[in-house]
């Protein structure tokens, strides 16, 4: 019985031990003190086997409420950064009493391009199909992101529902019976913050980035679908109103990039806005420059009727 009972022990000994939890986002507690409800670590893909995640923040006193909707993508050159680095990000968003919904997507050390994009557009289809439970206003969807996370929300408003890109999100389709129908709502406005518009200029030439040419690695035609994912290409008549934040002394991503995309969006004759920081870098703006550009994102919103009506002042 003791020989036994020394064998069991030391089998259990030997078992893994039982894996620690996540700490949760630090940043949480931050939001919590504004009174958001955040709803963390949902999947809405699974693409490379990983599970991708979203979470979801609503602004203090909105339970029950349908709300519009911000979809927020990251920075970090398709190469880095997080959505959970990225969630205070949405505060300025929430403050105006929109839902947002924070996605992650696959960097390159999982998978090139175009895969960030494709996870993007899948991510637009998940808000569609559940917009019903999480309490989304589908006729009021704004994307946004910051750098590469622009250049997400420009390409997920703007590439069309039936593009080959968002094939991969047929497997979301809920009765897998076909016809697929891609369930992604029409984006009614992008906040673009100094995103690229014109990714292949970024694999060669003078405004070559070495991110860029990582996104791609040696995979045969990458210009051709550089060309592809690029903003510039999808510049049309009747698409997205466009809100555009960007520093003319940006290091990262040109200014003339939000430069030429107002010259093809006015002359494809959609509204937009070129909201330039003067002297401003890649982000890191002072707080006046950074007022004065959440007030005209402000007005801008407004002015398309997106934005909630602000509370009463007593």
């Amino acid at each position: 019985m003791r020989a036994s009972a020394i064998l069991l022990a030391l089998l259990l000994a030997c078992l893994p031990a039982a894996a620690d939890p996540m700490p949760e986002n630090p940043r949480f507690e931050l939001l919590r003190k504004q009174g958001v409800a955040i709803q963390p670590d949902i999947g809405y893909l699974v693409a490379s086997g990983q599970e991708l995640k979203l979470d979801i923040y609503r602004p203090a006193g909105s339970e029950g409420k349908v709300l519009p909707v911000v979809l927020y993508f990251h920075g970090g050159g398709w190469v880095a950064g997080s959505r959970e680095r990225a969630a205070l990000s949405s505060l300025p968003f929430l403050q105006m009493g929109f839902a947002v919904v924070n996605v992650g997507y696959r960097l390159a050390n999982v998978a090139l391009a175009p895969a960030a994009v494709e996870d993007t557009l899948c991510a637009l289809q998940w808000v569609g199909i559940n917009a019903q439970k999480y309490g989304f206003d589908v006729k009021r969807v704004v994307t946004s992101g910051d750098s590469a996370g622009g250049h997400l929300a420009l390409a997920t408003a703007m590439i069309p529902s039936d593009s080959p890109f968002t094939n991969q999100c047929a497997a979301n389709e809920p009765t897998w019976s076909g016809p697929y129908t891609n369930a992604a709502p029409k984006v009614a406005a992008v906040v673009n913050f100094y995103g690229i518009t014109d990714v292949a200029a970024m694999l060669a030439g003078p405004e070559i980035r070495s991110y860029a040419v990582a996104w791609f690695g040696s995979m045969p035609g990458r210009a051709a679908l550089a060309r592809e994912l690029s903003p510039l290409t999808w510049v049309r008549a009747g698409g997205p109103p466009v809100f555009t934040i960007h520093g003319d002394d940006d290091p990262l991503v040109p200014h003339a990039h939000a430069v030429r995309l107002k010259a093809a969006l006015d002359a494809a004759g959609v509204r937009n806005v070129l909201h330039t920081i003067p002297d401003g870098g890649h982000g890191g703006f002072n707080q006046e420059q950074t007022l004065a550009a959440r007030r005209a994102m402000r007005a801008f919103l407004d002015g398309l009727g997106l934005a909630p009506a602000l509370p009463a002042q007593p």
